[in-house]
């Protein structure tokens, strides 16, 4: 069964189907994939119309039947090319969403890979015990600064004498 058949018939991995359907990047290759084939399709309308319109020339004046047969293939040729051009700009754009929309999934996990973490990390917390942590911190530093005062104050021995 070839590619365009399995594609518009439903056709493809056991997996994909088993899932609801296949994964961004199995996706992603099968758009690329089918980019690749119009772009070469394009190529080779593009060197057939080249063709004709050469024989169309080598034609001239001299056989108006055959030059006028071969543009007429020149403008079903171009006619293709322009329907394989919108089909191409439809699939890339398709592609760039379906690839935001992965990236977009990718960075939501992330985000609750942090969140769980971050909660994990938060559980032991008790915002009451925090609480009585920070006030035993200040007691502490007020009471390093009343012994860095007493320390740093000049000792007035001769002050404190009266002859």
């Amino acid at each position: 069964m070839s590619r365009i058949s399995r594609f518009f018939k439903g056709g493809g991995s056991a997996a994909a189907k088993g899932r609801g359907g296949p994964s961004p990047q199995e996706a992603l290759a099968r758009l690329r994939e089918t980019e690749e084939m119009l772009s070469k399709k394009q190529e080779y309308l593009e060197t057939r119309i080249e063709r004709e319109l050469a024989a169309a020339r080598q034609h001239g004046t001299r056989n108006k039947r055959a030059a006028l047969q071969a543009l007429k293939r020149k403008k079903r040729y171009e006619k293709q090319l322009s329907q394989i051009d919108g089909t191409l700009s439809t699939i890339e754009f398709q592609r760039e969403a379906l690839e935001n929309s992965h990236t977009n999934t990718e960075v939501l996990k992330n985000m609750g890979y942090a969140a769980q973490a971050m909660k994990k990390v938060h559980e032991n917390m008790d915002l009451n015990k925090i609480d009585d942590l920070m006030q035993d911190i200040t007691e502490q530093q007020d009471v390093a600064q009343e012994i860095s005062d007493a320390i740093s104050n000049r000792a007035g021995f001769a002050d404190e004498f009266d002859e």
